[in-house]
């Protein structure tokens, strides 16, 4: 297991501090590849879910404010 390897499963803080000043410095070379992409997919999985959960309860909403007039 790799520094960085360690380091996500240790300290999950630490290591996006870490890998955002690599990434600053564009040293490449020293980046977690394969965490970074999990990290950036669940990133977007994350904010596609709110946004269909904000949408359901905007929709609702307008329903309640539609019908109680």
């Amino acid at each position: 297991m790799s520094e960085n390897t360690e380091l996500y499963a240790e300290d999950f803080y630490a290591w996006t501090q870490q890998q955002a000043a690599l990434l600053r410095d564009q040293k490449t070379q020293a980046l977690d590849f394969a965490n970074l992409a999990e990290e950036i997919e669940s990133l977007g999985r994350s904010d596609k879910r709110e946004l269909g959960n904000r949408l359901q309860i905007l929709v609702m909403h307008l329903l309640k404010w539609r019908y109680q007039q």
